[in-house]
């Protein structure tokens, strides 16, 4: 089943079930997959609509940050709900020794590399994890080796 059935499917039950915050975050991500396949004129595949996810994904970490440092649990909260539910449509994300070696390989593949060279790694690593691990693991990873 594709992403876009799996989420179709999943509104379908939210609202069934009558879920209004499950169906109300399925509705906006809907939304945006489509606002996307509006603007490119074409259905997207799986790996367009993950990067949709992981934009919403960061977009509520956000979110969340400045909501804890005004003091809003609430919200705070909410948007961990989202998170949670938006997480089951991405693929699982990669250990910390397993992009290690990545990153110590492509470093390795690079010939000498300096701290200059660290958004030239972290570019490399994120063409290879791709959707497995979090821009900003990545980043951290590539600091911490290179540092």
């Amino acid at each position: 089943m594709s992403m876009r059935e799996d989420i179709l499917a999943a509104q379908k039950t939210a609202l069934k079930d009558g879920n209004s915050e499950k169906l109300s975050v399925l509705r906006f991500l809907w939304s945006a997959v489509r606002n996307e396949e509006i603007d490119k004129k074409k259905d997207l595949n799986d790996a367009e609509i993950q990067q949709i996810v992981a934009r919403q994904i960061k977009q509520l970490k956000d979110a969340s940050q400045d909501f804890a440092a005004s003091g809003r649990q609430d919200l705070v909260d909410k948007n961990i709900m989202e998170i949670d539910l938006l997480e089951k449509y991405l693929p699982a994300q990669m250990p910390d020794d397993e992009l290690q070696k990545i990153v110590e390989q492509v470093i390795a593949g690079m010939g000498p590399v300096t701290a200059g060279d660290t958004g030239k790694v972290i570019g490399a690593v994120m063409k290879i994890v791709a959707g497995k691990a979090e821009g900003g693991r990545v980043r951290e990873m590539v600091i911490k080796l290179l540092g």
